[in-house]
């Protein structure tokens, strides 16, 4: 769908997008439409908005995927019950046997998982790429490759890719770009103005925001894709409920104001962990002398609130360190409002163990939040002094 309100800011796209008052009440909020099915006027005869079962469409979620939409600059979008639930519809829609994937080499460890232990018992192939290495690319192309995935920022390595370049790539090779935007999200970047074909998020993240619920969604300009993807969710089921939809909704509300908080903190949780003697490497686009930082710079509002770094004791200091915090929560996840610290080879990255994507033994991983960073910075020295 197009959006009448693409001529508005961000931040009034996230309050207003498909969330006109109530027509009947006059609710400034999108209300819960917690139901499972509708009256009908007549056999096969539905009311305004052809909802007749919520699995099929509910108009809480419709209201949400409308600011999805509005948000990435895209014409549609898709609410999923996860994250890894939208994940895996774009790859069942765009792929078949027979067909090959590329993937970057340093992606989220539930989508390796899904990729090599789901997907290759379906007959798809893929290998891995540093998508930041566009001749390297060009070689890993097959005629058969018919998507390139990417993450930028990646997870957990903070990788970047040039997305307009990395696009061009893959359309000359025939295949389509997928670009998993939940790091950055469409408050820092917008990957379909960049040329990505699907954009995928796990909006349990920064577009929720508040650790309180799962999702996923998928954006993208195609209307044929827009369809494939709708009945295949629909015949799956992989929907989020009403109240998800909602708590999502409201987490768009604030997610301009709060992504510029993450993005402070993580910037002075850099600062100090820069040259600090327990620090070998800061995996950051934001610093100077990261490999991508020029790209970064073109391509983003800024640079993001995940930050990594390596231990420089090793992996069991590192371990250490990450039960000692005491503002850092140790848990999986991220773009919540409090901080998170994790041990990717232990934890959200175990799945990739000894493959081509196994993360350094030694990694942090930082979700800053949005808390006061004066104490985010003591509480993180002092777990590592």
């Amino acid at each position: 769908m197009v959006h009448d309100s693409a001529s508005h800011g961000f931040s009034t796209r996230a309050i207003h997008a498909g969330q006109e008052p109530d027509p009947r009440t006059g609710s400034v909020i999108v209300p819960i439409y917690q139901t499972s099915t509708y009256a009908q006027d007549g056999v096969g005869g539905t009311r305004e908005g052809d909802y007749e079962y919520s699995r099929t469409a509910n108009p809480t979620r419709t209201a949400l995927e409308e600011a999805l939409a509005a948000l990435e600059n895209g014409r549609h979008a898709l609410a999923f019950g996860s994250g890894m639930a939208a994940s895996d519809a774009v790859l069942r829609t765009t792929l078949r046997p027979g067909d090959h994937l590329l993937l970057g080499n340093d992606v989220y460890g539930g989508t390796f998982r899904l990729i090599d232990k789901v997907l290759t018992h379906w007959g798809v192939t893929y290998s891995v790429a540093h998508l930041s290495d566009l001749d390297e690319v060009r070689s890993a192309l097959r005629p058969e490759t018919k998507l390139v995935w990417c993450e930028s920022p990646t997870n957990p390595l903070l990788g970047i890719s040039d997305i307009t370049a990395l696009a061009e790539v893959a359309h000359v090779g025939g295949a389509r770009l997928v670009v998993d935007n939940t790091f950055a999200t469409p408050y820092l970047q917008t990957p379909l103005d960049l040329g990505a074909d699907i954009v995928v998020h796990s909006t349990t993240k920064y577009l929720g925001g508040h650790s309180d619920v799962v999702g996923g969604a998928v954006v993208t300009n195609s209307d044929e894709l827009r369809e494939e993807l709708f009945f295949l969710r629909n015949a799956s089921g992989a929907v989020p409920g009403a109240f998800d939809a909602w708590l999502t909704l409201r987490g768009l509300k604030t997610l301009a104001v709060r992504m510029e908080r993450h993005c402070d903190n993580a910037e002075r949780i850099v600062d100090a962990l820069v040259g600090h003697r327990k620090v070998r490497r800061v995996y950051y686009p934001g610093l100077a002398e990261h490999p991508g930082h020029d790209v970064a710079a073109k391509q983003m509002h800024r640079f993001g609130g995940m930050v990594s770094f390596d231990h420089a004791d090793g992996e069991q200091a590192a371990l250490e360190a990450a039960a000692r915090t005491k503002l850092f929560v140790l848990a999986e996840s991220l773009g919540g409002v409090e901080s998170l610290i994790e041990h990717p080879g232990r934890m959200t990255h175990a799945s990739a163990a000894g493959s081509l994507l196994q993360v350094p033994a030694e990694l942090l991983r930082l979700s800053v939040g949005i808390e006061d960073g004066r104490d985010l910075v003591a509480d993180l020295l002092d777990a590592l002094d």
